[in-house]
């Protein structure tokens, strides 16, 4: 993964790339490799709202289920269909086919909540 100025991270694993006000949602490296093979994806529909740090999903591996937690307040766009039928997609691709949503971000103010990839690097790696 490339690091980029419009990627940002929440401390819940999960990644946002925002452009414009739109924020494209995914799981880290980090999070899918502690997971495991993922088997299913239950994502949320679309104009379901959420604030930030809120439920909206889960992963289901082979020995365990992770909630997904929204990086940024925002309404759903675009579910990622495809993880519905193909859920190692987030192994084997999290920060392009593997995304799980996109969400219309309602405060961009919540960025400051969020990690550079830098930062996030280090509080993994601690």
């Amino acid at each position: 993964m490339e690091a980029s100025d419009n990627l940002y991270f929440s401390k819940e694993h999960t990644w946002i790339k925002i452009e414009n006000d739109t924020g494209t949602v995914g799981i880290t490296t980090f999070a899918q490799s502690e997971l495991g093979e993922i088997v299913y994806i239950d994502l949320p529909n679309l104009g379901d709202e959420f604030e930030q740090d809120e439920v909206f999903g889960s992963v289901e591996a082979l020995k365990t289920v992770s909630d997904l937690f929204m990086p940024l307040s925002g309404e759903i766009t675009a579910v990622n269909e495809n993880l519905l039928e193909n859920p190692t997609l987030v192994n084997d691709k999290p920060f392009s086919e593997g995304w799980m949503v996109k969400i219309q971000v309602s405060d961009l103010d919540g960025l400051s909540n969020l990690l550079s990839y830098e930062a996030y690097q280090k509080s993994i790696n601690k």
